[in-house]
């Protein structure tokens, strides 16, 4: 471990008082020293700059003048940050005291590695995951690896994924300094995922490590309505922006079928409010197509990586 590299923990808060006390005392608790602590507030109403600048004063505090999504707050906190190091943490998440000193370990033992996974497990059910890293299938289904499954030690060994989940995910800097911050565009939802097909193109790897260990509320943030518009969108908007060409050619039949399927659960479901929401994010997807296509030029002509060795890193539909 290099004792000297900073860890930036950059925190997105929208009233979300009642859960700051939990995971900055968690970060108070950590074992490795090196470590600054930024939190973002999008425009608060609950009390929570108040309750940081009176309890908090070891943390930096950016406070916003409007909410700014998930990933307006955390691009403004990256900026802010200082550290060789920076890691995107929800605000209602507990960190075990080793987590940083295992997010950092696996970054210098892994010089191939612009991403680090922690192990993501539920804040109430704590043997039952959220998520050990996270996949890619071929169809643009996004996968959190072992979610809802017990712990039972199927996911100790450090291996390889597609993707660090934004809740907890950690960057090297000098990797965004080349592929640019998460995507204002997307708001809130997958930003991660497209951040890291972004990474997977100019050649880093994303490691999962299970000594880092973080522990979620899940639905805490968000909620269920929001995340399903986001979702709805964001999906389709990664595979018009990053997909690669060749792949669409391959398995198209596969995506499609996919998306219906997603389309037609939540028309079956249509009383509910999340399902209703999930239809208008996908409808909304169209809007912004032109927009993700300008993208996508620049994004594939910097690709670094054969579309043999992005294939096979991607998750089979017969996997997981």
């Amino acid at each position: 471990m290099t004792e000297h590299s900073w860890l930036s923990v950059v925190i997105p808060n929208w009233n979300g008082a009642h859960h700051l006390p939990t995971c900055l005392d968690a970060l108070r608790r950590q074992t490795y020293s090196q470590v600054e602590v930024l939190v973002v507030d999008n425009a608060s109403t609950d009390g929570s700059r108040d309750l940081l600048i009176a309890d908090y004063p070891d943390v930096r505090l950016i406070s916003l003048p409007e909410n700014r999504g998930f990933t307006g707050a955390c691009n403004t906190g990256i900026q802010a940050a200082r550290g060789e190091f920076v890691a995107l943490l929800n605000n209602d998440t507990e960190v075990d005291p080793g987590w940083a000193a295992a997010v950092v370990d696996a970054f210098a033992r892994h010089p191939e590695a612009g991403l680090v996974a922690s192990k993501m497990l539920l804040f109430g059910q704590r043997d039952q995951f959220h998520t050990a890293g996270d996949l890619y299938r071929v169809n643009g289904r996004l996968v959190n690896r072992g979610v809802w499954e017990r712990d039972e030690g199927q996911y100790d060994r450090e291996e390889y994924v597609f993707s660090a989940c934004g809740g907890s995910a950690a960057y090297r800097r000098c990797m965004l300094d080349v592929i640019g911050l998460l995507d204002d565009d997307f708001f809130f939802s997958a930003e991660d995922m497209d951040l890291a097909w972004r990474a997977q193109f100019a050649g880093y790897r994303c490691v999962y490590t299970p000594d880092a260990v973080v522990y979620h509320h899940l639905a805490a943030t968000g909620g269920s309505v929001t995340a399903s518009y986001y979702d709805g969108r964001n999906m389709i908007w990664i595979l018009v922006k990053d997909y690669p060409a060749a792949l669409w050619r391959k398995h198209w039949r596969d995506i499609l079928r996919a998306q219906w399927t997603l389309a037609w659960e939540a028309l079956r479901a249509w009383r509910g409010a999340a399902a209703r929401a999930r239809l208008r994010g996908m409808a909304a997807s169209l809007r912004g197509i032109p927009r993700m296509l300008r993208k996508r030029r620049g994004i594939q002509r910097g690709r670094r990586v054969s579309i043999a060795y992005l294939e096979s890193i991607l998750t089979d539909l017969t996997d997981f």
